[in-house]
C-alpha cells in the first residue's frame, strides 16, 4: 500500500498542482561557473519555438499528474516531503531568471509522486516532479535534494530538451536545413506533439556537465552546501552498483568517477556564493 495514498474521501483527491511564486526583488549576479548564453541559441534550437514546447510539456505534465491522481499516488498538499520540496524550490527559483529570461514567465510547479522509482525531472516551463523513491532509497538530505532539483531546473533553463528533440526529429525524418525548416514547416507542427518524449530523453555528456554546474551554482546561491553535489552523485554511484531496482534517474543521468571529479573541481568556485547566501537574513 502506497504511503501517499489517501482515504477514498480524501479532500485533496481532486487538488490542483501547487504553483510556486518566484518572489520579487531577487536578482542573481553573473554566473560563476558557466556562460549565460541561452539567448544566443543555435539555429537548430530556434526551429521549435520555446513557447510551443513549453505548452506541450505542460499538457504532458498534467496527464502525468492525472494518472498519479487516479492511482492515488499524488502527494497531498500537507505531505511533509512535498512541503520540503516546495521550500527548496522557493529558495532556488529566484536565481533562475539570469539563466533564461523566459523563466520569469514560467508557472513553476512541484509535485511528489509516490513510487519506488528513483527519479525526478523538470520539464520545459518549470514543471517539476519528484518520485518518492529518490528521496527514500537514497536518503537525500535537503542539500542533496536541492542539487537534484537544481540539476533538473538547469536542463529546462538551458533548453537541453528543446535542442535534443529538434536534433532527434530532424535526423529521424531526414530533414535538411532550408527554406522549409526556416519557416518551421513540418517540424514546427510536430513540436505540439512532442511532450510524450520529454520524460525519456537522454542528454549528451556536455549537457549533463552543463546541468551539473548550473545546478551547483543555483543551489549554492540559494544557500545549500556545495559539497552535497559530490555526496549526491556518490550515493547515485553506490545505488547503481546495488541490487535496487527502479533507478530510472540513472538511466538518463549516469554516474561515474569523471562526473564526481568534475564536481569536486568546481565546488570551491561556489563556496563564496554559499557563504554570502548564508549571511543573508
Amino acid at each position: 500500500m502506497c504511503l501517499l495514498c489517501p482515504a477514498p474521501s480524501s479532500p485533496w483527491f481532486a487538488r490542483r498542482g501547487f504553483l510556486l511564486a518566484a518572489g520579487a526583488g531577487l536578482v542573481a549576479p553573473a554566473s560563476t561557473l558557466a556562460q549565460v548564453d541561452v539567448g544566443s541559441a543555435s539555429a537548430v534550437r530556434k526551429l521549435v519555438p520555446a513557447e510551443t514546447l513549453e505548452s506541450s510539456a505542460a499538457q504532458q505534465y498534467q496527464q502525468l499528474l492525472a494518472q498519479a491522481r487516479s492511482q492515488r499516488s499524488l502527494a497531498p498538499e500537507g505531505h511533509p516531503q512535498l512541503q520540503r520540496l516546495h521550500a527548496i524550490a522557493r529558495r532556488l527559483i529566484p536565481f533562475t531568471q539570469p539563466w533564461n529570461d523566459r523563466a520569469r514567465q514560467w508557472r513553476w510547479e512541484v509535485n511528489l509522486i509516490g513510487s519506488t522509482q528513483v527519479n525526478a525531472f523538470c520539464m520545459p516551463g518549470g514543471k517539476i516532479a519528484f518520485y518518492s523513491g529518490i528521496l527514500d532509497k537514497l536518503q537525500l538530505s535537503d542539500d542533496e535534494t536541492a542539487m537534484v532539483m537544481g540539476h533538473e531546473m538547469a536542463h529546462a533553463l538551458r533548453e537541453h530538451a528543446r535542442e535534443q528533440l529538434v536534433k532527434t526529429q530532424a535526423t529521424s525524418i531526414g530533414l535538411r536545413l532550408g527554406s522549409q525548416l526556416l519557416g518551421l514547416g513540418d517540424l514546427g507542427h510536430m513540436a505540439a506533439n512532442l511532450g510524450g518524449q520529454l520524460l525519456s530523453l537522454k542528454f549528451s555528456r556536455s549537457d549533463e556537465t552543463d546541468a551539473d554546474l548550473v545546478g551547483l551554482e543555483l543551489a549554492a546561491r540559494a544557500g545549500y552546501r556545495p559539497e552535497a553535489a559530490v555526496s549526491l552523485w556518490q550515493k547515485m554511484g553506490n545505488a547503481s552498483g546495488s541490487a535496487q531496482g527502479g533507478l530510472a534517474f540513472l538511466s538518463t543521468h549516469p554516474s561515474g568517477p569523471a562526473r564526481i571529479q568534475e564536481l569536486e573541481r568546481n565546488v570551491p568556485k561556489v563556496q563564496g556564493l554559499f557563504a554570502a547566501a548564508r549571511q543573508r537574513p
